[in-house]
């Protein structure tokens, strides 16, 4: 790349008294660019700098400005997130949509998933990386915390999806992932009983799961915080699990067989997975929250 040299520029102007002007020294790619700040007073009483001025060449002056422009992009490129977003995009693009063409034109068309995920909105937690999915295999609804709750005071946009995914789609799985060292069941566990905060939306949320912070507390209340948010992490996949059943059009389909509820709980400390099925058909026992079956664990 051609570079602008201090050099040219100050054999060409002349300076007899440099102590009007100012510059600095940048690092563009390979090549020293010096940028000089000259005084309005310094080029007014001096007419062979006005008259040498005006006798740059447009070629140099061109490629000054090609410089800067180059300078201000790569500058704006270091703060700018998105190139990082952009160029995977675009990878994506070239690598899989391209190669996969017939495929995504397809789903451009419709969508016939077999997974309903609930996860949690954490960073960490992704379930098309950690388990997979690719466009197609999961209708996905993410909060804090995975909390599914009853039909009845559950949020209408979980409801929305799943009244959509489970009768319009047709999954045959709905599957709720926990995690481990979840913000949201610690900020559950954390708190006192019957504490309420109307102004953290965080509290206000979480307290839906007052029944699994309870269940846990009745076993575990003699262990540490840690073991407690552990233990309710799973606890609560759980009553999620329980709750899905409050909806009518999932409890007919899960009666009839045509439907599996499965819990998930992913533990990104050691990198293993646990995943279970509600067993629907099989009658609970005093002091169990449900009946579950097909435990695996993968590590």
């Amino acid at each position: 790349m051609a570079s602008l040299q201090s050099a040219s520029l100050s054999s060409f102007l002349d300076f007899s008294n440099n102590s009007n002007i100012f510059g600095s020294t940048l690092k563009l790619g390979g090549s020293d660019l010096t940028l000089f700040r000259i005084s309005t007073n310094f080029t007014k009483t001096n007419p062979v700098l006005r008259l040498k001025a005006s006798r740059i060449s447009p070629e140099l002056t061109k490629e000054a400005e090609n410089i800067r422009e180059k300078m201000s992009e790569e500058t704006l490129n270091v703060h700018d997130p998105f190139c990082d977003v952009k160029q995977r995009f675009l990878s994506f693009k070239k690598d899989v949509y391209l190669k996969n063409l017939e495929h995504y034109q397809n789903l451009a068309e419709t969508q016939s998933p077999k997974f309903t995920v609930i996860a949690c909105a954490d960073s960490r937690v992704c379930p098309s990386n950690i388990l997979g999915f690719q466009p197609g295999d999961a209708f996905t609804v993410r909060n804090v915390a995975n909390l599914v709750l009853p039909f009845e005071t559950g949020p209408p946009e979980t409801k929305a999806a799943l009244e959509f995914s489970v009768n319009t789609l047709q999954v045959e799985n709905i599957l709720v992932i926990g995690h481990s060292r979840c913000g949201g069941i610690r900020a559950l566990m954390s708190m006192q009983d019957e504490e309420e905060d109307s102004r953290s939306f965080i509290k206000s949320w979480v307290t839906f799961g007052k029944n699994a912070r309870a269940s846990t507390k009745a076993v575990a209340s003699n262990l540490n915080l840690d073991s407690q948010c552990r233990h309710c992490e799973k606890e609560s996949i759980n009553h999620s699990l329980m709750n899905l059943l409050t909806y009518p059009w999932i409890k007919e389909r899960v009666a009839k067989g045509t439907l599996s509820l499965h819990g998930g709980y992913y533990d990104f400390v050691d990198g293993t997975f646990e995943k279970w099925t509600l067993d629907y058909n099989h009658k609970v026992e005093d002091g169990q929250m449900c009946s579950i079956k097909s435990r695996e664990f993968w590590s």
